[in-house]
Formats: C-alpha cells, structure tokens, sequence
C-alpha cells in the first residue's frame, strides 16, 4: 500500500481549507507549488503578506490563489479578540490580553478553525510542540469523550508479512512521557481511528508490555493490563487486547505459543507503546533498521484538525501532513 497516495487521492476527492500558520518559513512557501500541483489543499498562509511575497519571489514560488492574512491589521482582530475572551475570561484572561494573543498566528490560526473559516492547522516548522498545543487545546480543544492529545507515526514498512501489508500505527510517539492507565486507553481508541484514516485498514490494537498475559508481575505491566480494560470498555466494536508483547503481538507463530487464545496477537497493525521513551524509541528502531516509512506524527484527540510538524521537517513532510490533515477534516464532516 502506498500510504501517502491514497492520502493524496482522498484529500483531492474533496478539498478542504488549511491554515498554515508559519506563512513565513522558507519551507512552507516551498511546500506551496507541489500542494498546488496536487491539488491537495485551499491554503492559508498566516504572516506580513509582503514579506511573504519577498520570500516567494526569492524562491519562485507562485501564490496565486494561496490566501494570505496578516493577524495585526486582519478585519477578524476584533471578532477573535472576542471569541478569545469568552472562551478563557474564566481562566482569567483579560480582554486586553486577548487581544494581543490573537496577534499571535498560532492562536489566529487556532481561531479560525474554531469559527469554521478553515479546516484544519498545520504548524510546527518553527514553533515547538507545546507552542503549537497551547492554542490548540485552549481554543479547539479535545474530543467531548477523550481528555489526551496522542501523537500517531503511520508506518510503512517494506518487505514484511506483518500488519495490515507492512502497514502499522506507532502511538503515543510524540506527546505524552508516562500516560496513566486511563489516558493509555484513550490513546489506544484514538489510534484505532487514526487507522480508520486509511480504507481498507481495520484496526487491531495491541496494548505492549514487557509481559504477555501475566508472563511477568510489576506494576508497569499492571498499568497495560488496566488500560486494555478500559479500551476494551471504552470500544466494544474494535478489537483491542493486552498486555502483549511485540513478538506475540505481531508474530503469527510466537502468539500462538504465548497468547493463543487473544483475537490480537499475532495479527496487531495498531501498536499503542506504554510510555513515550518506548514510543519514540521504537519507531525511530524501525525506521532506520527496517528502513520503514514515517509519516506523521498525526495529532489525534483534538475536536478538530491540528497537526504539528518536527522543526527540522522537509518540504515533503509538510505536503504529506497538510494532506492528512485535510483527510482528517474530511472524516470530521
């Protein structure tokens, strides 16, 4: 399966509308002539609109029809100003305050996907994650039935008979250090929607431990196995089992010598790691060593779209992610 091509084909069936709040990267104008070409997104570009357009003439880059609006001087300052203020006067904000956080195109951008004017943000190029999140989680927040952002790494790996044709989802891998027993569920029926993104790619979630079914006794393997109860209970309809390990996980012939009764093992593709160092750990392993395909990260838990980019991503990692956030947009509506 060729992952981002099926990405590509569905984000052009029905364009959405994506707000790029980092208007003046380098990268991001660079990123604009192929999502053009493709077809895969409507663009806004946050920023001072001529040094923007200094930027794209340096670099060739044609911005007709990519939107541009300034957060300083926009006609929204005042109806942001607003919607910022009612939405945190309980947490104390000012309106003053609120107004000068609209100047900032994280929150601008934030802004607009909370009033419907785009579909979905994609920063990070330049900003740290926990810069991107604030707004995010303070405007849009999270979905009405989970209370974690999770960060998912699609992985495409060449040349196995595991997963769904070497298709596997990598998750916490970017945000959460130690998530508790409760969040780690959360995490897992977050990632099996993340699969959902990709037709033809039905969920099998394994919760890894150190442990298969008891093998071993310690209170990390404690926390897996309280997690899978909980994604057990908060999914009934996705298959979801644990504690598990990798092997018995995704290995045919080991899962029927360690787990042979779990309708998971041995044929997992939603890999749902019990700490970040595991997560981060482990995809990087696979990616280097399997010479794998990583895609993403892909934020899951926000109400709406928002994804954050690695600082050091390239000009294909930024079209790869603007068109899946525009396929998340698409399943949202």
């Amino acid at each position: 399966m060729n992952v981002m091509k099926v990405f590509k084909n569905k984000a052009r069936q029905n364009k959405q509308k994506i707000v790029l709040p980092e208007g003046i990267e380098p990268r991001i104008i660079n990123a604009l002539t192929q999502i053009k070409e493709e077809k895969l997104a409507d663009i806004i570009l946050l920023g001072q609109e001529s040094e923007i357009k200094n930027i794209a003439q340096q670099a060739d880059v044609d911005l007709t029809d990519i939107e541009i609006i300034n957060p300083h001087d926009s006609v929204l300052r005042e109806e942001f100003t607003e919607t910022l203020f009612k939405l945190r006067k309980e947490k104390g904000l000012l309106k003053e305050d609120a107004f000068k956080k609209v100047s900032d195109p994280l929150y601008f951008g934030a802004l607009m996907v909370y009033t419907e004017r785009a579909d979905g943000l994609l920063a990070g190029s330049i900003n740290a994650t926990g810069d991107v999140l604030r707004p995010a989680l303070q405007i849009i927040k999270t979905k009405d039935d989970i209370s974690v952002v999770s960060g998912a790494m699609i992985m495409d790996v060449p040349d196995t008979e595991f997963g769904q044709e070497g298709i596997f989802i990598f998750s916490d891998v970017a945000v959460n250090p130690n998530p508790d027993a409760n969040q780690l569920a959360e995490i897992a029926v977050s990632s099996a929607e993340t699969a959902g993104l990709l037709p033809n790619l039905d969920p099998v979630v394994a919760m890894l431990s150190f442990s298969t079914k008891g093998s071993a006794k310690h209170e990390l393997a404690d926390k897996v196995i309280v997690a899978t109860n909980l994604a057990q209970e908060q999914a009934p309809d996705i298959l979801i089992d644990g504690e598990l390990q990798l092997d018995a996980a995704i290995v045919p012939s080991v899962a029927e010598k360690k787990s042979p009764e779990s309708p998971v093992a041995g044929k997992a593709n939603v890999l749902i790691f019990p700490d970040l160092q595991a997560g981060n750990i482990g995809y990087k392993l696979v990616q280097r060593l399997a010479k794998a395909d990583a895609i993403g990260p892909i934020l899951q838990g926000m109400a709406k779209p928002v994804n954050d980019l690695s600082r050091g991503c390239s000009v294909q990692d930024i079209v790869n992610v603007v068109a899946i956030t525009a396929v998340q947009a698409q399943n949202l509506k």
